[in-house]
C-alpha cells in the first residue's frame, strides 16, 4: 500500500491518540507541520513522517529498552551533525541544496563546504606529486582502485606527521591532501587542474562531457548523513584517529556489500540483462527466484533516490542515443511496473562508468574518493565534540551460576 504523506486532522491525532486541541498545540511547538490542502476548503493537512515522528518519540518514553534496540536500525538520530540534512523537500549540505552544487561547484570547493561552511578555500591545495614513489603503485596495479586505497593510505599517513593535528583547520588541510592522494591512486595521474579531470583523463580520455559528470557524481555521493560507512568513521575519529584512521575505517565498512559494494551488484544486474536480450525476463527471473532487484530500494527514500534522478538526467543531457541509457531505462521501467521499490543512486552509477565506458572497478573508486569528503567532515565534528562513542550492549546470553557464599 502506498505511504501517505499528509494525514487529515482526524487522522492525525487519532494517530497519536490525542484530541484535536493537543494535536494543534504540537503544531504550534513545531512538532508536526501543517499546510493547507489547496482544495479550497480550507483544510489543514499534517505531515505523515512528523505524527509517526511523534509517536516513535513517546513510545521511547514508555519504553527505553525499544528505543535502545530501534535507534541503530531504523534511522532514528543517534548523534547530533551540521553536515547533511535530508528532508522530504531536497537534500542539502550545510544547508545548500545539493542538487544545486552537484551542477555549479567543484568538488574540491563541495569538500571546502563541507569540512569548513564555506566553498573558499581557506587552506593550501597540494602542488607536488602525491605519489613520489611510483613503484609501489605499479606492483598494486591488479588490484581494484579501492583495494589500493586501503592498501596503500597506512603508507601514507606513516608519511604524514601533520595528520596528528586535530584542530579543524589543519584537518581540512589533511583533508585536501588525502583526498589529492587518493585521486592519484586510483588513476597514477597528479590531480593537478583538479580531481574530477584527473578522473577523466585517466577513464575516460575520448569522451566529451566526462569530467563534468564525474566531478558532479563526487559532489553527489560527498555524503549522506549518518550511514554505516559515515558512523564508522566517526567512531574511529572519537577514539582520537587521525584523518587517514578515519578515512579507513570508512572504505572498510564501504566494502561490505549492503553498502558501497551493492554497486557491484547491479553491475551483475545490468549484464545479466543485456546478455539475455531482456530486462524483464531478468527481473522476472530475480522475482521468481525470491530475490531483491539490487540498485532499488533505499533505507532513507520511499521515492526515487534524487541524487540518481538528477545524474540519469545529465546523462541523457549529453548521450541522448546511448544504448547504456536504454538499457537502463527499460531496466527501471520494468522494475517499478512490477515492485514498489523505486531506483537509487547505484543504478545511476553503474549507468555512469557503462556509459563513459571506465574501468572495473571505477564505480566503487568514484563513491569511496567522494565520500572520503563527508568522512573527514564528519571526523572534524567528532574531534570537535571530544566525546568517545561508546554505547552499551545489552546482555542476553547466559547468565554466570550462582556461586555458593
Amino acid at each position: 500500500m502506498k505511504h501517505k504523506r499528509h494525514l487529515t486532522s482526524l487522522e492525525a491525532a487519532g494517530a497519536l491518540n490525542v484530541s484535536p486541541s493537543t494535536l494543534y498545540s504540537y503544531v504550534s511547538r513545531g512538532l508536526i507541520r501543517s499546510e493547507s490542502s489547496g482544495d479550497g476548503k480550507r483544510r489543514r493537512l499534517y505531515r505523515s513522517e512528523d505524527v509517526e515522528r511523534l509517536k516513535a518519540r513517546k513510545k521511547a518514553r514508555r519504553n527505553p529498552d525499544w528505543a535502545a534496540r530501534r535507534a541503530l536500525h531504523t534511522g532514528d538520530p543517534v548523534l547530533e551533525s551540521a553536515i547533511t540534512l535530508i528532508a522530504d523537500e531536497g537534500l542539502y549540505y550545510r544547508g545548500r541544496d545539493v542538487l544545486n552544487l552537484a551542477a555549479t561547484e567543484s568538488f574540491e570547493r563541495v569538500a571546502a563546504l563541507i569540512w569548513t561552511g564555506d566553498t573558499r578555500f581557506g587552506f593550501s591545495i597540494p602542488t607536488g606529486d602525491p605519489l613520489e614513489d611510483r613503484e609501489i603503485l605499479r606492483r598494486l596495479r591488479p588490484l581494484k582502485p579501492v583495494e589500493r586505497f586501503q592498501a596503500l593510505l597506512p603508507l601514507a599517513e606513516a608519511e604524514d606527521l601533520t595528520a596528528y593535528d586535530l584542530q579543524p583547520e589543519a584537518v581540512a588541510t589533511t583533508g585536501m591532501r588525502i583526498l589529492w592522494f587518493l585521486a592519484a591512486v586510483a588513476t597514477g595521474e597528479n590531480p593537478l587542474g583538479g580531481i574530477a579531470r584527473a578522473v577523466s583523463r585517466a577513464w575516460a580520455a575520448e569522451t566529451d562531457g566526462a569530467a563534468e559528470l564525474i566531478n558532479s557524481t563526487l559532489v553527489l555521493f560527498a555524503d549522506h548523513e549518518l550511514n554505516v560507512s559515515t558512523f564508522t568513521a566517526r567512531c574511529a575519529a572519537s577514539a582520537g584517529a587521525t584523518p587517514y584512521g578515519a578515512v579507513g575505517a570508512g572504505l572498510a565498512a564501504l566494502r561490505g556489500f549492503k553498502h558501497g559494494a551493492a554497486h557491484e551488484r547491479v553491475e551483475t544486474l545490468f549484464r545479466e540483462a543485456e546478455s539475455s536480450g531482456s530486462a524483464e525476463k531478468t527481473i522476472v527471473a530475480r522475482l521468481r527466484r525470491g530475490e531483491g532487484i539490487p540498485g532499488f530500494g533505499h533505507a532513507v527514500y520511499r521515492d526515487v533516490d534524487p541524487r540518481a534522478k538528477l545524474l540519469l538526467e545529465m546523462m541523457e543531457a549529453r548521450f541522448p542515443r546511448s544504448k547504456d541509457l536504454g538499457l537502463a531505462r527499460e531496466i527501471i521501467e520494468t522494475t517499478h511496473r512490477l515492485v514498489s521499490d523505486r531506483y537509487n543512486i547505484d543504478v545511476a552509477l553503474t549507468t555512469l562508468v557503462r556509459v563513459l565506458n571506465m574501468p572495473d572497478g571505477s564505480g566503487m573508486a568514484l563513491f569511496a574518493l567522494g565520500r572520503s569528503a563527508g568522512w573527514i567532515g564528519h571526523a572534524i565534528e567528532q574531534y570537535e565534540r571530544d566525546r568517545l562513542i561508546r554505547p552499551r550492549a545489552k546482555y542476553v546470553g547466559q547468565r554466570p551460576a550462582n556461586r555458593a557464599s
